[in-house]
């Protein structure tokens, strides 16, 4: 199973907690377009599943959607996702989107509070994102998925409880949640380091992802990673490629590739990129792993998933730290793989370190 990853750096504007390689140049998308091409080459893919990430794939025209799509080829892709921007959602770029082949939509819509919206520097409002879903669902989308934070500045255990109710509502098909990052050199962390704004408490913090993790399984959504919540057969495959070490290609700015033994990456500068791309002299940064390496990922990243990581890729010594984490109930074992408890998932990152 191949997966290819598709970088569409463009955003109308940088959301203050992003760190994320994009850019605002929105006049060079055209050039950027034509340069994606030229990397991707004559020859189709056919892969298992595309994904076009960014950035805000949703600000391309959907030409050039169609173009990208087509030069990968979609005949044997299961699943083909875009990620969008709420406020560019129209049922003419819907219709357009699926009959290019898209048949999955990722929506960043983090939260259906406005004040929270405007403190985040989202350029979408809450409106905009429940008249997206209407507009999608009426298009034909019937995978939907939508992204939610936690741990925002000024947001209430009560505002994320209203969150997560409405999200249920919306009857998304996949859910991803994520405890905002406050990453160095952003404005949300200048503003923190100003004092302007308070990160949120880790108790707090705590509290809502367990009440995230309880709502939603009762409302039957599968928690089949540490952020993320599947309806049943609607597990994001493109994803699950991350975290099961299986093979993908990234094409544009700062993408990144996988071939199960080498970890390698396009520089993530507009201008290089579209310049080497175009002149087909694309240099790419590589790493090899080593079977050590590997293992360590394997273990850091199965330990992220429902199905946990299995024993056998285990050091003796790591397995008898794993049988006390059972002890001490943040760990569980079953079928001869360690997964994490509730509890366990709050120190992922500690356990993690004792097993690797």
């Amino acid at each position: 199973m191949l997966g290819v990853y598709v970088h569409i750096p463009f955003c109308q504007s940088r959301c203050r907690y992003c760190d994320f390689f994009s850019t605002t140049l929105l006049g060079r998308r055209e050039e950027y377009v034509r340069a994606l091409l030229a990397e991707i080459g004559p020859e189709p893919y056919q892969p298992d599943t595309i994904y076009l990430g960014g950035g805000t794939p949703s600000l391309l025209d959907t030409d050039a959607i169609r173009q990208i799509l087509s030069a990968i080829g979609t005949r044997n892709a299961r699943e083909v996702t875009i990620e969008v921007n709420p406020g560019d959602v129209t049922p003419d770029k819907a219709s357009k989107w699926i009959a290019a082949g898209v048949n999955r939509v990722s929506m960043g819509i983090q939260s259906f509070q406005d004040e929270l919206l405007r403190i985040i520097g989202r350029r979408h409002t809450a409106g905009e994102a429940r008249n997206a879903i209407t507009l999608l669902r009426e298009a034909g989308i019937r995978n939907l998925s939508i992204d939610l934070m936690y741990g925002l500045p000024r947001q209430t255990e009560a505002m994320w409880q209203a969150d997560i109710a409405e999200a249920i509502q919306t009857g998304a098909e996949h859910v991803s949640c994520y405890c905002l990052s406050y990453e160095e050199g952003t404005p949300l962390w200048q503003a923190r380091e100003r004092g302007e704004i308070q990160e949120t408490d880790e108790e707090t913090e705590n509290n809502m992802y367990d009440y995230l993790c309880d709502a939603l399984r009762q409302a039957g959504y599968e928690h089949y990673e540490v952020s993320n919540f599947a309806r049943p057969h609607f597990r994001a495959v493109h994803n699950s490629n991350y975290w099961n070490d299986t093979p993908y290609i990234g094409f544009g700015a700062g993408a990144h590739s996988y071939d199960g033994k080498r970890r390698f990456w396009n520089p993530s500068d507009l201008n290089t990129y579209i310049r080497a791309a175009l002149a087909r002299d694309l240099l790419r940064e590589e790493e090899v792993l080593t079977d050590e390496q590997k293992r360590m990922e394997r273990i850091m990243l199965s330990l992220r998933t429902r199905e946990g990581v299995a024993a056998d890729i285990l050091s003796t010594d790591s397995i008898a730290k794993a049988e006390q984490l059972t002890v001490e109930n943040l760990l569980r074992k079953q079928n001869e793989h360690y997964t994490a408890t509730q509890a366990g998932l709050h120190i992922l990152n500690r356990i993690t370190e004792q097993l690797i």
